[in-house]
C-alpha cells in the first residue's frame, strides 16, 4: 500500500533539516500522552474509594490497557512502516481521548475494563513505537540523543501529571478531571501529530548523518532485517525478556507508589510530588543516558538502567520517610529513563531499519507483558498480605533477572548480518 503522505521532490535542498521538528512534536506528544497515562497511579484511590474494588482488580484495567498496548503495537509499528506516523497517531490520539472521556461516566467493573483497559489501550498502541521508529528513520548519527530528547517526553509527561491530576481531583472531582485530560489528549496528539512525516525522503532530505551524495541518504530504510529473519535470532528473543523484565518493574512501582505512599501517611499531595520525582529524573537520565549511548553504546545503559532501578527498588523496601521515598524515586527515575531512550537505537543497532517500526512493535510486546503482568500481582501481593513489601522485593528480583539478561545480549556476527547492520549496539 502506498504511503498517504505527501512526498516532495528528492533532489528539493532545504534550507533546515525537518528532523528537527519532528523531535520537537514527538516531544509535545510524549508529554501529553504520557503524562495524562502515568496519571492513573493519581486516580487510583478515588475511585477504589468510591466503589469498594481491590486494587488487584483496580489495577487490572490498565494491566489490560498494556495487554491491548501492546498486542496493538505490533499492528501500529507495521502501519507506521507503511503508511507514517501521522495517520497511527491521529487514531491513536483519538482513542486515547475517547477512553479518558468514558471513564468520567463509569459506574462498573466492566466498563473500567472496557473504557481504560480496552479504548486507552488503543489509544496507547502507537504512543511508544511510532514517534521513536520515526526518529529513527530520520537521524543515524545522533540517533540516541534524538530518541533521548523525545523518550524525555514521558518523563516530562510524569513530572508534570500526577501533581496537575491531583489538583484537578482536589478542585473538582475525579471524574471531571477525566473530562478535562480527555478534551486535552484528544486536541494536543492529533493536532500535533497532522506535521508528523515517516522519514527524510518525504520532505526531500537524508538522514542526519547520512551522506548527501546521492541515493544511499534516500534509501536508508531498505537496509536490515525483516520481521522473520528478526525472530529466528538469538538476540530478538534476549531483547523481548529484557523489555519484559524493564515493563514489569517499571509499572508496578508507577502504578503503586503513590498508593503506597498514602499507607505510610503521607499525604496525597505529596505522594502525587513523589511520582513526579520519577518523572523529573527520568528525563534527566533520559537526556544524559541516551546521549551517552552513542558514545558507550545502548546496551550499556540498560546494564546502568537495571542496576539502579534494582538497587532503588530494594531501598524501597524497608523505605518508610518521606526523604527516603524522594530519594528512591530519583535513582528509579534516572535508571529507567535511561533505559527508554535506548530502546529503539537498540533496535535499529541490531536489526536496521527496513522493519524497524514493526520489529520493535514485536519486541514491544515483552515490555507490555511485563507492564501488564507488574502492577496486577503488586496489586494481588498487597491484597492478600496487606503491604507491598513482598512485591517491591519481586520486582527488585525481576530487574536483576533482566541484568543477567542484558549482559548475554551481543551483537549479530554471523552471516545473516551482512550488509544489513552496520550500527553498534
Amino acid at each position: 500500500m502506498a504511503s498517504q503522505e505527501t512526498r516532495q521532490s528528492p533532489g528539493a535542498e532545504p534550507g533546515f533539516f525537518y528532523g528537527y521538528i519532528i523531535v520537537a512534536i514527538a516531544l509535545c506528544m510524549m508529554v501529553a500522552i504520557w503524562g495524562t497515562y502515568y496519571a492513573f497511579g493519581v486516580f487510583f484511590k478515588p475511585v477504589l474509594t468510591e466503589f469498594g474494588w481491590t486494587r488487584a482488580i483496580t489495577s487490572g484495567a490498565f494491566s489490560l490497557s498494556m495487554i491491548v498496548h501492546g498486542l496493538l503495537g505490533i499492528v501500529m509499528g507495521g502501519l507506521n512502516d507503511r503508511l507514517g506516523p501521522r495517520v497511527v497517531m491521529t487514531l491513536c490520539g483519538f482513542f486515547l481521548g475517547l477512553g479518558y472521556l468514558l471513564m468520567s461516566q463509569i459506574g462498573a467493573v466492566w466498563q473500567l475494563y472496557l473504557f481504560y483497559g480496552v479504548i486507552v489501550g488503543i489509544g496507547m498502541s502507537g504512543a511508544w513505537v511510532s514517534p521513536l521508529s520515526t526518529v529513527a528513520r530520520w537521524f543515524v548519527a545522533r540517533r540516541g540523543m534524538m530518541s533521548g530528547i523525545v523518550v524525555a517526553g514521558t518523563s516530562i509527561g510524569a513530572l508534570i501529571g500526577p501533581p496537575v491530576a491531583n489538583q484537578l481531583i482536589s478542585t473538582y472531582d475525579w471524574r471531571i478531571s477525566y473530562i478535562i485530560i480527555g478534551s486535552v489528549v484528544l486536541v494536543v496528539v492529533v493536532l500535533a501529530a497532522q506535521f508528523l512525516r515517516r522519514d527524510p525522503a518525504q520532505m526531500g532530505q537524508v538522514p542526519y548523518g547520512e551522506s548527501k551524495g546521492g541515493e544511499q541518504g534516500l534509501q536508508v530504510g531498505a537496509e536490515g532485517f525483516s520481521l522473520k529473519e528478526a525472530v529466528y535470532t538469538r538476540q530478538f528473543w534476549v531483547f523481548f525478556a529484557m523489555l519484559l523484565c524493564f515493563g514489569f518493574s517499571l509499572f508496578s512501582t508507577m502504578i503503586h507508589i503513590v498508593p503506597h505512599a498514602t499507607d505510610l501517611g503521607i499525604s496525597a499531595a505529596s505522594a502525587a510530588t513523589i511520582l513526579a520525582t520519577i518523572g523529573g529524573l527520568a528525563t534527566v537520565g533520559r537526556v544524559v543516558l541516551g546521549s551517552a549511548a552513542d558514545r558507550i553504546g545502548t546496551r550499556q545503559v540498560f546494564i546502568i538502567g537495571f542496576i539502579l532501578m534494582s538497587a532503588a527498588l530494594f531501598w524501597l523496601v524497608p523505605a518508610a520517610e518521606r526523604w527516603m521515598l524522594y530519594l528512591f524515586a530519583a535513582v528509579f527515575g534516572f535508571g529507567h529513563g535511561g533505559m527508554g531512550a535506548s530502546e529503539s537505537p537498540l533496535v535499529a543497532g541490531l536489526f536496521g531499519l527496513s522493519s524497524h517500526g514493526l520489529i520493535f512493535g514485536v519486541a514491544g510486546l515483552g515490555f507490555a507483558i511485563g507492564a501488564a503482568a507488574g502492577p496486577f500481582l503488586t496489586g494481588y501481593i498487597f491484597d492478600v498480605t496487606g503491604s507491598y513489601q513482598a512485591a517491591f522485593l519481586v520486582s527488585a528480583a525481576i530487574g536483576i533477572i533482566g541484568l543477567i539478561l542484558t549482559t548475554l545480549l551481543t551483537p549479530i556476527t554471523d552471516e545473516r548480518r551482512q550488509n544489513k547492520v552496520p550500527s553498534p549496539i
